[in-house]
């Protein structure tokens, strides 16, 4: 489906002076310098980048941002480090990157500690403690400490260490002693259900599991004693569990000779009796080198649908994206304050945690989002620069009429981050509106996959109401029809043509690699497809229009969810939605269901209804008024915020609930709980 608006209004564009003030334009100097080619537009970089260019552009930015590589111990003080072989296989899947390389993630991230050592590295804001600051010293020597405890533990090269905890400094501090050692990460966030949990860590097996007994939400103590019992019983694997001191603490678990207390890591008794010892190793040692590929976290799918997916992301990859999307896309450097609201059940807090790459400040928050504007009094207060959030919670704020730029001091904030869900178009110009008129907002969309995103938003490219502003350098999306046949202004299945390096090292358990090629490459033979409708623009930006297993499909008129729910949560008394469609042989049915404002009264509701379909009827065309709008407490969605539109079409189409989807994965059970006994009506 084509854009409806060929030209809407253009809301920032960079400044005159911007490339010589950006690191993308730096880098867009560089490579025009070593190509001795000339780059009129953004969109002729991009098209280099993922075409002819694409070998030259990744080694440029291992050299751009001075990639640490073990193998040459030159290359750590080079300009410009040798990176051998780029691309030995562009086939997908399979392609090998930078096989010659050794390098850790962890290195690159410490290397700031020489020159920042008294600066701040990491702040924690939360509901269940003071605030915490870490300066750049501070992290490297916990970073060490608490790798001699691993050690100590008996972790090594390949082991998997989970975690079960916050998004706190000592979440960010566990990863990294990890990730240095060449063991393997993967967390959860701890208000994910104990069943919820096991089929997460389960697969992978973890030796050791960090974990917190409980934490505070807003005004409520969250008390998660009992679901740790029960994830410790099922792990026959964790043969230590460390706890993070935060919440209740129970005095069985502190008696349990395999528990370890967090302050204890690395600590041992002095043999001349005079006190404890810190075992922390030098700061020489900060690392082991491991290959570009090998593994260094498993990220997880949303599991709403069977068993979720463990994604395995090795080192290089990862580190190449982040230093690539952080670094030209968002400009960031060690000037920054980045936060992110995020769990670490979300692979944006791994996005959050590479701000590190980059020698910024990462700014950490665990609570209540909402209560009492907590998010914008934390920007304010900590001078936040670069901040990132959900867009329904953005969508939210302007339903509500929220005015942040009014209410507090965000004179410091330059950009600003949204993904999660397609952002809203009307909700573009609120953020210009309300919170600040000279904002770099890049929406963004990509997935866990790649922990990373493939179009966004950059310091070189304008922002245009309702429009994503580019697509990611070295990230070839195409836009392609039933046909693959990439075309250009309407709508189409979103797919990379060619493959990035942060592509997954496979999944957990998938050795012959045969769920993997089912789960990207079975439509299009040697091409990613994601999963999601996209719309690219004559001017190179783009449009998600929702999943495309979710389409909603009537008489030949595809159109995504996304527009639905725009046009429907644009009507005043409606907060949130969901649509499917219940499309089989002998059924042909859009069932909407609608959260209503608190204040609209029960004789309202039917003209609030007949509003609805009005508005669809005229925003988005005549066949897809839905058949049935049904009225619900809430939307159910998956921890990150996203609506569970396929499993809801899988139970109301009579598959069984408990097979559909994990209540333990979902923000709010009670909502599903809802649509199940809807569906059970339906069939009675």
């Amino acid at each position: 489906m084509a854009s409806s608006d060929p030209a809407p209004r253009r809301l920032w564009s960079p400044a005159p002076d911007a490339r010589s003030r950006t690191r993308l334009g730096a880098f867009w100097d560089r490579i025009e310098a070593i190509t001795g080619r000339s780059f009129a537009t953004y969109e002729d970089m991009w098209s280099w980048s993922v075409g002819e260019g694409l070998e030259t552009f990744w080694a440029e930015i291992l050299a751009f941002f001075h990639v640490i590589d073990k193998a040459d111990a030159s290359s750590a003080t080079s300009s410009h480090p040798e990176p051998g072989r780029v691309l030995v296989d562009d086939a997908m899947p399979g392609a090998m990157w930078f096989p010659d390389l050794r390098l850790n993630y962890v290195d690159q991230v410490l290397r700031w500690v020489d020159t920042h050592r008294e600066r701040d590295a990491i702040i924690g804001v939360s509901d269940s403690r003071d605030r915490v600051a870490m300066t750049w010293g501070e992290l490297a020597h916990e970073v060490a400490r608490v790798r001699a405890g691993l050690v100590a533990l008996g972790v090594g090269r390949g082991d998997r260490v989970a975690a079960l905890v916050p998004t706190l400094p000592e979440s960010v501090i566990a990863f990294l002693a990890t990730a240095s050692l060449g063991a393997i990460w993967t967390s959860c966030a701890p208000e994910f259900g104990p069943q919820a949990v096991l089929d997460r860590f389960g697969q992978v097996e973890p030796v050791v599991l960090f974990a917190v007994t409980g934490y505070r939400y807003g005004e409520r103590e969250m008390d998660r004693r009992r679901e740790l019992a029960t994830v410790r019983g099922g792990l026959a694997s964790v043969r230590r569990t460390v706890l993070v001191p935060y919440g209740p603490l129970d005095p069985d678990l502190v008696d349990d000779p395999r528990v370890v207390d967090w302050a204890e890591l690395g600590r041992e008794t002095s043999p001349d009796g005079l006190g404890d010892r810190d075992l922390a190793s030098s700061p020489d040692d900060r690392s082991t080198p491991v290959a570009f590929d090998h593994p260094l976290y498993v990220l997880y799918s949303s599991g709403t649908t069977g068993l979720p997916k463990a994604i395995v992301h090795g080192h290089g990859g990862i580190l190449l994206e982040h230093v690539k999307v952080l670094g030209l896309h968002g400009d960031l450097g060690p000037e920054d304050r980045f936060a992110w609201f995020t769990t670490t059940g979300w692979m944006m807090w791994n996005y959050l945690v590479s701000g590190l790459l980059h020698g910024a400040t990462v700014v950490l928050f665990d609570g209540d989002p909402v209560a009492g504007d907590r998010l914008w009094r934390m920007v304010a207060e900590e001078r936040v620069t670069w901040f990132g959030t959900g867009s329904p919670m953005l969508a939210a704020a302007q339903r509500r009429g929220d005015r942040p730029g009014r209410d507090h001091d965000l004179s410091a904030l330059r950009a600003l981050g949204a993904t999660g869900a397609p952002l809203p178009r009307e909700t573009f110009a609120w953020v210009y509106d309300a919170i600040a008129d000279d904002l770099l907002l890049s929406p963004i969309s990509g997935g866990t996959d790649v922990c990373s995103a493939f179009v966004g938003g950059s310091p070189l490219t304008s922002v245009h109401e309702g429009e994503i502003p580019c697509r990611y350098l070295g990230a070839a999306v195409a836009s392609f029809d039933p046909d693959g046949r990439s075309v250009l202004g309407e709508q189409g299945e979103l797919v990379l043509t060619r493959p990035m390096p942060s592509m997954p090292v496979g999944f957990w358990g998938d050795d012959d690699r045969s769920r993997y090629r089912a789960a990207y490459f079975e439509d299009y033979p040697g091409v990613w497809r994601h999963g999601d409708w996209i719309t690219i623009t004559e001017r190179g930006g783009c449009i998600i229009s929702g999943r495309s297993d979710a389409t909603l499909n009537r008489g030949g008129i595809r159109v995504g969810t996304a527009e639905v729910y725009r046009v429907v949560e644009a009507v005043d008394g409606i907060v949130d939605s969901l649509v499917v469609h219940l499309d089989s042989t002998d059924e042909d049915r859009l069932v909407l269901f609608v959260v209503l404002d608190s204040d609209v009264e029960d004789d309202e509701v039917a003209d609030l209804v007949a509003a609805v379909r009005v508005a669809v009827r005229t925003e988005v065309s005549p066949r897809h008024v839905p058949d049935e709008v049904h009225v619900v407490s809430g939307i159910p969605t998956t921890l990150s915020g996203k609506k569970l539109e396929v499993p809801v079409k899988r139970v109301l189409q009579g598959e069984d609930a408990e097979a559909v989807a994990s209540r333990d994965a979902l923000r709010d059970p009670a909502a599903w709980d809802d649509i199940v006994r809807l569906a059970d009506s339906r069939t009675t």
